[in-house]
């Protein structure tokens, strides 16, 4: 008989090991509050079945839209916060009817608001669709695990509200925002350089080709990933409120920079090797390497901010 390979035998066994720690932790429970959390689950496989359509809807717009790509994820993070927080959350409590009350009248709203409006896109629509199938989880677990429980769990559950693809109007103004920050810091950038230089707004004509930052080249996919993971990363390694914030708030400018350098390097590969590189890897297909870089100086903030996070 063959033997299995090494690798697929420890992927199983590490396999194994986390259903059965899986399966300690829940039978430790008490009766009552397996219950409440077999309570919500089931409540949640409702609200997904209810909603089976936008849903539906928002897979095939993750999978079309890059700026809505992380969707997906979403829930996974969010079950995977839950699941390393569960040492510090409370017991299952008293069901919570305000807070069951207030947002299922957020999830009712929005769910009449996307099913009658004549004025919104599909985006829009799809939008206001998802926030109400959020707000319909959320109400369920104030319903079944009380209000004590959900203010413990609060940035996970809030996370996902970054379900919600981002409206229309919104994507507009991040995009018009980051082209305009993009190339002040480029004009900045290409005289720094001693590159010589004319700029009409945002039109940068350089020695040998005139480069135009296009709302295309605005980077707001992976700003808006960048600050999903500084949010996820100072919530896990950071204790301090106003620590946080200065992660969060650095990647900001840290985006534009990133941008930037971008918009630059693909100006001086023009200048200096020659026009045709406007069409190389680095224009359509580097971004994810200027992301990877731009994560450098976030760990690297969050690592200094995390040694001062601890009590002396």
């Amino acid at each position: 008989m063959a033997r299995e390979p090494a690798s697929r035998l420890t992927m199983v066994g590490l396999i194994s090991n986390a259903g059965s720690g899986v399966r300690a932790a829940w039978q430790s429970l008490p009766r009552p509050e397996r219950l409440r959390i077999s309570g919500w689950a089931a409540w949640i496989a409702a609200a997904t079945l209810a909603f089976v359509q936008p849903l539906s809807q928002l897979v095939a717009l993750a999978g079309d839209n890059e700026l809505h790509s992380h969707i997906p994820l979403v829930p996974v993070v969010t079950a995977y916060l839950l699941w390393i927080q569960r040492g510090t959350l409370p017991a299952a409590g008293r069901t919570s009817p305000s807070g069951a009350l207030a947002l299922g009248s957020v999830s009712v709203a929005a769910l009449a608001w996307g099913l009658t409006s004549s004025v919104l896109s599909a985006t829009d629509r799809l939008s206001v669709m998802t926030l109400a199938y959020v707000a319909a989880t959320a109400a369920g677990g104030f319903l079944f695990l009380g209000a004590r429980w959900m203010a413990a769990a609060a940035f996970p559950i809030a996370f996902l509200l970054f379900m919600v693809p981002l409206p229309d109007a919104a994507v507009d103004w991040l995009e018009r925002a980051s082209v305009q920050a993009s190339a002040d810091v480029s004009a900045w950038l290409f005289r720094a350089t001693g590159t010589p230089m004319l700029r009409d707004g945002t039109i940068f004509a350089l020695p040998t080709i005139v480069l135009e930052v296009a709302r295309e080249c605005s980077g707001i996919r992976s700003s808006w990933v960048l600050f999903i993971t500084s949010l996820v990363a100072s919530h896990m390694f950071l204790k301090s409120t106003w620590r946080r914030l200065v992660l969060v708030a650095f990647v900001i400018p840290l985006a534009i920079v990133r941008n930037a350098v971008r918009i630059l390097v693909i100006g001086l590969l023009c200048v200096h090797v020659g026009p045709h590189m406007i069409d190389s890897f680095v224009h359509h297909r580097g971004g994810p390497i200027f992301f990877v870089l731009s994560l450098v100086p976030m760990f690297l903030l969050l690592n200094w901010l995390r040694h001062r996070d601890r009590p002396a």
